[in-house]
């Protein structure tokens, strides 16, 4: 791969190379003699940080190495890039703080949304059973914070909703779910679909679409293809770190486990049986969340570098 990329930089005469993941700057030489932007989208070893906190203390130190070792890693990869981007500003000045020897190259161009894949308007299939009334989590089931966020919901928030409403549903839609996700589908009034080929239905027809993650960086792509299907949004403090939200949205943020039962509860109170929809959440992601009105100031970066 890296020949590769040398020789097409040579022969091409390349004037922009533009590097995805801190994984892909390895194939990129620092003395090409072009302009180079890396994406590190978010500020990955402070994930790991999170990770040893919640790990027992015989293998905590090993995910602490690793957040350790991988900032030293990105603090000299942005040293050889002419810009390093973020996906927030907060995760843009997090690494400015951690790295401040290139805190001036360190700028964030935000995620967008597919508006027009990701329309709660257009006609779905049902995909659940007749009287269910379903909270869904989308996401890749192989991902440690998404395994962490659905067996702490199965824990202690379903069950109670399940004893209150007995058509209560916990949907899990994902690829590759782990065996611990899997055990969790062996619960009463759970549910775990493994991969699928459309994720909208799933979303266009429950009661909630529900994000409790314990641990995050950037921004949390479920919760803004969620409101841009016009789903109300049940969600953590961390889920919405990198997201900024008016008060007026049908969005509903809680850490607490009896917190977001009440919440839970009160929506299967309203209007039972019949999926909820938010037209304001549709709204912001449109104004906030383009993919066309993020990308113009990438170009700018193209254009000034």
């Amino acid at each position: 791969m890296k020949r590769w990329a040398q020789s097409v930089v040579e022969e091409k005469s390349i004037d922009a190379v533009f590097v995805f993941s801190s994984a892909m700057a390895q194939f990129v030489d620092p003395d090409w003699e072009c302009v180079k932007i890396i994406d590190f989208v978010d500020v990955d070893s402070d994930k790991w940080h999170q990770y040893a906190q919640s790990k027992p203390f015989w293998s905590a130190w090993i995910y602490r190495r690793e957040g350790d070792r991988l900032l030293q890693y990105d603090r000299a990869i942005a040293g050889c890039f002419d810009r390093s981007l973020f996906v927030t500003q907060a995760e843009a000045g997090l690494f400015r703080k951690l790295a401040p020897e290139v805190a001036d190259q360190v700028d964030f161009v935000e995620n967008g949304v597919d508006l027009e894949y990701f329309q709660g308007s257009r006609e779905f299939s049902n995909p659940y059973h007749p009287g269910e009334q379903v909270f869904v989590f989308t996401g890749a089931m192989d991902y440690w914070a998404n395994v962490d966020a659905v067996r702490w919901f199965a824990d202690q928030v379903f069950p109670e909703l399940l004893q209150h409403h007995v058509e209560a549903r916990f949907y899990i839609v994902g690829a590759r779910p782990t065996e611990t996700v899997k055990a969790l589908g062996r619960r009463e009034g759970v549910v775990v679909t493994g991969s699928v080929p459309d994720i909208r239905p799933f979303l266009a027809h429950a009661r909630l679409a529900v994000a409790p993650l314990r641990i995050a960086r950037g921004i949390q792509n479920k919760v803004l293809e969620a409101m841009a299907m016009s789903k109300s949004v049940l969600t953590s403090s961390m889920a919405m770190d990198g997201l900024e939200a008016p008060e007026d949205l049908d969005l509903e943020v809680s850490d607490d486990p009896e917190a977001m039962i009440n919440i839970a509860l009160r929506t299967l109170r309203e209007r039972a049986y019949l999926p909820r929809f938010s037209p304001s959440n549709r709204r912001f992601v449109e104004m906030r969340y383009s993919w066309d009105s993020h990308l113009e100031s990438l170009d700018g970066f193209l254009a000034t570098l």
